[in-house]
């Protein structure tokens, strides 16, 4: 578990981080958001020891990271965005490295062994790391950061580099590792988080914009409640008869998607979900429907709102693991002018 309680970190009169605070249960895979600038690499790297606090605590399996530091960071696993390698190692050489480092207690041979099988690189562990491609660089990264099993993981941008067969098997690996890790995912690539974490967190300007699921934070943010239907038949015809349903405030008709197919645009009442009923009415008039889906925010639609200052309220998370959280003051534009977050190409890996 990880719990964050009111965390702070200035820069002079600059606060990269303001105030934060935030759980992470065991076997939940959190996805970290935020633009460049607005304190997500800030709050990793105080997660890790990496950097030290300005105020406030983060607390690793009981374990506060700046009261002890050796034993938090035995706990954690950590891929920083640029991997902690050494080019002139070979990835076998490396990890035996890693393993001393960390003073793994686990068999030695297997365990390292079992990492490799995970990464999917044990065809190249006898290869020197600088002659690896970009992709397998990576892969060894996270590696490293399985090497002692540590309970929690906190992983930045672990698929960079990654062709998309690649990227899909560490996708199912971190979905794998949840469910007995506590685990933070930071990624640009807003589909990856998607897929892939239980819960999400958008930091902007250093402070928490929104906490809570993917799916939840689209229904709070749609300002419509629409229905998407591709369906086969007379367009006037279905046009007035999905008018006449109850709860429908509005239909109409968009463009014709192929011969005698067009895409219909319902808007329900709020509260009202129209999808049975009009399955319902299209097998009672023989109407094919050939495609259906809610017009919801995706995840990439909810970060540009928050992040670009458009969302009204901030988003705390409200009912599927409750903080007790206190509601914030609406996000203002972001501005990235005056903020540089700390780099992570210090060849370190938290795991002292």
């Amino acid at each position: 578990m990880i719990e964050v309680k009111n965390l702070t970190k200035r820069y002079g009169e600059k606060k990269a981080v303001n105030d934060i605070s935030f759980t992470v249960h065991d076997g939940e895979i959190l996805g970290f958001l935020g633009p460049n600038g607005a304190g997500k690499s800030t709050t990793m790297n105080m997660l890790t020891g990496y950097i030290s606090s300005t105020s406030g605590t983060a607390v690793i399996n009981g374990v506060d990271i700046l009261e002890d530091p050796i034993k938090a960071k035995a706990n954690i696993g950590y891929l920083p965005e640029i991997p902690p390698l050494y080019m002139d190692m070979t990835v076998k050489a490396y990890l035996n490295f890693i393993y001393d480092l960390k003073k793994c207690k686990l068999p030695r041979k297997e365990h390292l062994t079992s990492v490799c099988d995970l990464c999917r690189i044990t065809d190249v562990k006898n290869r020197i790391i600088k002659h690896l491609s970009k992709g397998y660089r990576q892969r060894v990264g996270l590696a490293q950061a399985l090497v002692g099993n540590p309970p929690v993981l906190i992983l930045d941008e672990p698929t960079v580099g990654l062709d998309p067969n690649q990227m899909i098997e560490i996708r199912n690996l971190i979905k794998k590792l949840g469910k007995t890790h506590t685990v933070i995912l930071s990624s640009h690539i807003l589909y990856e988080i998607q897929q892939v974490c239980d819960r999400v967190i958008i930091i902007s300007q250093g402070e928490i914009a929104a906490d809570d699921t993917a799916d939840n934070l689209s229904k709070k943010m749609s300002d419509d409640h629409r229905l998407i239907v591709r369906i086969e038949g007379d367009k006037d015809k279905i046009l007035k008869e999905l008018k006449s349903m109850q709860g429908v405030k509005y239909a109409r008709a968009d463009v014709e998607k192929e011969p005698g197919v067009y895409e219909y645009s319902i808007e329900a009442e709020e509260g009202i979900d129209l999808r049975r009923d009009v399955s319902a009415l299209a097998r009672e008039n023989d109407f094919p429907i050939l495609m259906m889906k809610t017009a919801e925010l995706t995840l990439e639609d909810i970060f540009f709102k928050i992040t670009m200052g458009e969302s009204t309220v901030h988003l705390k998370k409200a009912a599927v693991k409750a903080d007790d959280k206190e509601n914030d003051d609406s996000p203002e534009a972001l501005d990235t002018s005056e903020e540089n977050e700390q780099d992570n190409t210090e060849e370190t890996g938290g795991l002292e």
